[in-house]
């Protein structure tokens, strides 16, 4: 292999080797946009230089790593190819040395700063000099934390280094192809600063932004500029003072600039973030590009004009991704939905049209009924009592005219309506809930005993009878269980009317809604803690969940216990985190959770207000005292308001808590599937399709019932399993997303009186106890503070990780600091004046990602 090879040389089969800056500027050189003329140190140098590093794990591998790299003999070969390198391009030519390491621009982590640039670099010696640091810097403490909690292993990652001519550049800066922080696509952004781009990616100043969409310049804001990086003759460069001034770009060179951003995008076919500079004669280059690691992927769209979708994740809490049988089992569920409504998929794995994903999770399309009056109705009213914050979004969106109503009239909806309301018996089931609560519960428990005789497939199955049973298990459960909700509907029904005949809000009666019975969760809970008041606590006393789980497993804990724990599996053991995927372990699976839940109960004192029981016996007797003091409130408007309230608020409380119900009887049939998939999956292992049988979680459906008839399904099984594990490094899910990328709940607000205002960075809102750190050297954060600071470049990278938030003084949305807290999920404002003198250690504050405002 060549130790250098030109930009223009660079073919797909050097990508992964040379490293992203690099692969890059190859990728930008052949398709004929404007690169400075450069070339590539490839990564075999680093490997020559790198043989027989220590990479014994350890508080001293880094510094061990760049000892060893920057006194180990640069290779003969290694030096002669650099100094011919570098003489081709002309005598004492400025270069800049970039560092390009393999591990840069992945799915999940833009590594962007993680290693070091030299800038304005002269002389073939200053050269090698400036080589053997970037090699160093991959062994940054910066580097080798954030490679360790971006889960990347060490021994895999090489190192590249980029030297390419510097541009004497009168403006530079950064442009993203699409906005950062609300992730609207061909919305462009640019930060911009008279001389070298160094200043505005560290963040050292406060830029000039731009924001270009539909081929027009659609806001600017001039920063102060009061800093500049300028090239130094002989080599290097200096930080000079500037004086405040105008506008760095005139409209004519953004819109250029962003049409540059535009074909960069269309080459790579995703957005990008890039740094440019504009020389001296006016002509404009691009020294680098990337892709933007921090935009979620967008759902295919469902239908043409503006979508709006939600995340069926964010909503159920499960912020991870799906395995793809747990997809497939959501497309069954999702179609035996649209069922009900006559709206059935022509292949049922294929899921209803409003069920998406996107990033390995899943997404309803909401559009249509949003852009219905009466789904607008059914929408507002409905979705408070589920998801109070997507609620809030969808009340904006209304507002939005590119989501007007193009549906006004209410018959399809009616119609719809009736076809749910026959398919489910819901006029019998709210005339049992008026009429006869014991009735509608005795209906409710009748659904999950039916359900029960359908759980398992036929005695000896074989593997396509089992494929056979779940789909017909899943497409099924949802117009079973979805019959108890008219049941639930009522009640909160009646919770409303009581509000309206009392003259209360409905907001003020969750008390009432306190230690409801008939709720599967908290039976779930009570169960477990009355398990724990029947075990001796002994053998659980500081002993771990995952040693706890061992014996339990091997039948090692005592009778009582082992017996105790067992039952309680066997009736909610279907259970566990994210127990709405397919995929993904039971309690009864792996039970070390919940015996770390029990040992914990084991802690409380029995006779403690804190205990469960005493918990839900106070919450249901504050509930009944809310009835009584509604009824009487009703009863002063009118003498036969109080006994209504009162029949009312009792059926709320008989029924509300069966909306856990559905659910309950869902992760049964879904924790059925799952075991029956296992058996599957031993089958196809001994047919060598597999190498486990739980890498069937990994195949979908249709796959799984292919694979019955061979082959080798094992690669694509390992390349699955790691795409899901990028996905689970994901740190931010949008709740709800728009077509065009845009995260409704980043859309700024207006700023609060009295706020400390900045420029937007990264969304999200943090309230929490202010650190203001003026050197990271030595700085400490406790988890969840947030970090004041002027400025940050890589060397604060550390303190992101125990981060609640981010403010700086200086910097734009495009700094390093901007980026890297994007990454990391934490909200951030930037180029806060006086922030570090304004905001005091200790302080409490609140800070908004989206709207850049910062509240003390």
């Amino acid at each position: 292999m060549r130790t250098t090879r030109d930009f223009s040389e660079i073919d797909a089969t050097m990508l992964a080797d040379v490293g992203g800056k690099a692969a890059n500027l190859g990728e930008l050189t052949r398709a004929g946009l404007p690169v400075p003329t450069g070339w590539v140190l490839t990564t075999d140098a680093y490997r020559q230089v790198a043989a027989g590093l220590d990479l014994t794990p350890g508080d001293g591998l880094a510094g061990r790593a760049r000892r060893h790299l920057l006194q180990a003999p640069v290779p003969g070969a290694v030096r002669e190819a650099v100094v011919t390198s570098y003489a081709r391009l002309g005598a004492d030519v400025p270069v800049a040395v970039r560092s390009s390491a393999t591990a840069e621009d992945l799915p999940f982590a833009s590594f962007a700063g993680q290693q070091d640039t030299f800038l304005n670099v002269v002389g073939a010696e200053a050269v090698l000099d400036a080589v053997r640091r970037c090699w160093a810097s991959l062994w940054t403490d910066r580097a080798v934390a954030y490679r360790e909690s971006n889960g990347v292993d060490h021994a895999a990652v090489r190192l590249a280094v980029v030297v390419q001519v510097m541009v004497d550049a009168r403006v530079a800066g950064v442009m993203f192809t699409a906005d950062p922080v609300t992730g609207r696509r061909r919305r462009t952004v640019l930060d911009a600063s008279p001389g070298l781009g160094e200043a505005v990616v560290s963040g050292a100043v406060n830029p000039d932004r731009f924001v270009v969409f539909g081929g027009e310049v659609l806001e600017r804001h001039a920063g102060d500029k009061r800093l500049a990086v300028r090239p130094l003759p002989g080599g290097g460069v200096e930080r000079v003072e500037t004086a405040p001034g105008g506008l760095c770009l005139t409209d004519a060179q953004v819109l250029d600039l962003a049409a540059l951003g535009a074909r960069v995008e269309e080459h790579y076919g995703a957005p990008q973030d890039t740094e440019w500079a504009i020389d001296e004669d006016g002509t404009l280059w691009l020294t680098q590009a990337r892709p933007i690691t921090t935009l979620y992927p967008l759902p295919e769209p469902a239908g043409p004009g503006l979508r709006v979708h939600l995340s069926l994740n964010v909503v159920q809490g499960v912020m991870g991704p799906f395995t793809p049988m747990g997809v497939s089992a959501f497309n069954l569920v999702g179609s035996g939905a649209a069922g009900l409504f006559r709206h059935v998929p022509a292949d049922r794995l294929d899921g209803p049209a409003f069920l998406s994903e996107a990033g390995q999770r899943l997404w309803i399309d909401l559009t249509t009924p949003l852009r219905s009056r009466a789904g607008r109705a059914v929408l507002t009213r409905l979705m408070p009592l589920g998801e109070a914050r997507a609620a809030a979004v969808v009340r904006e969106l209304v507002h939005d005219p590119r989501l007007s109503v193009v549906q006004t009239s209410r018959r399809p909806f009616l119609r719809g309506l009736r076809r749910f309301a026959r398919r489910v018996h819901a006029p019998a089931r709210v005339r049992d809930a008026l009429l006869s609560p014991a009735r509608a519960l005795a209906y409710a428990a009748r659904v999950g005993e039916e359900l029960d005789g359908r759980l398992e497939p036929p005695p000896g199955a074989t593997p396509a009878q089992r494929l056979d049973h779940a789909e017909r298990l899943l497409g099924g459960t949802f117009p079973a269980i979805v019959s108890i909700m008219p049941i639930v509907i009522t009640g909160y029904a009646l919770l409303g009317l009581a509000a309206r005949l009392s003259g209360t809000r409905v907001g003020d009666l969750q008390n009432v809604l306190r230690g409801v019975p008939h709720n599967p969760t908290t039976e779930m809970d009570l169960e477990l803690w009355d398990l724990a008041t029947r075990v001796e606590p002994e053998p659980f006393r500081d002993v771990p969940a995952a040693e706890l789980a061992r014996r339990y497993r091997a039948g090692e804990l005592p009778p009582r216990a082992q017996q105790g724990i067992a039952a309680f599996l066997d009736r909610y053991g279907h259970r566990g985190v994210a127990e709405i995927d397919l995929g993904v372990p039971r309690w009864s699976d792996d039970p070390t959770h919940i015996l770390g839940v029990l040992a914990n109960y084991l802690r409380i004192d029995g006779g403690s207000d804190l205990a469960p029981a005493a918990l839900f016996a106070r919450g249901a007797r504050a509930a009944e005292e809310e009835v009584d003091r509604v009824a009487a409130l009703a009863a002063r408007r009118g003498r036969w308001r109080g006994p209504v309230v009162r029949f009312a608020l009792g059926r709320t409380r008989a029924y509300a808590g069966l909306r856990e119900l559905p659910k309950f009887h869902a992760v049964r049939a879904i924790a059925a599937v799952r075991h029956s998939m296992r058996a599957v999956g031993a089958h196809l292992v001994g047919a060598g399709v597999l190498d486990d049988a739980r890498d069937v979680y990994f195949l979908r459906l249709e796959e799984a019932r292919s694979a019955l008839a061979g082959g080798d399904l094992r690669d694509l099984v390992r390349e699955r399993r790691a795409a899901y594990e990028r996905e689970s490094r994901r740190r931010h899910v949008p709740r709800i997303m728009l077509s065009d990328g845009t995260e409704p709940e980043a859309l700024a607000g207006p700023a609060p009186e009295g706020a400390l205002t900045g420029t937007a960075a990264s969304a999200g809102t943090v309230t929490g106890v202010a650190r203001v750190v003026l050197d990271p050297t030595g700085a400490h954060l406790e988890p969840g503070e947030i970090l004041v600071c002027p400025s940050t470049d890589p060397g604060w990278t550390p303190l992101f990780l125990t981060a609640g938030g981010l403010v700086m003084e200086m910097g734009g949305a495009m700094s390093h600091g901007a980026v890297v807290a994007r990454e990391y999920g934490i909200p951030a404002v930037v180029g806060v004046p006086g922030a570090t003198r304004r905001i005091t250690t200790g302080q409490k504050i609140t800070l908004d990602g989206a709207a850049g405002t910062v509240i003390l």
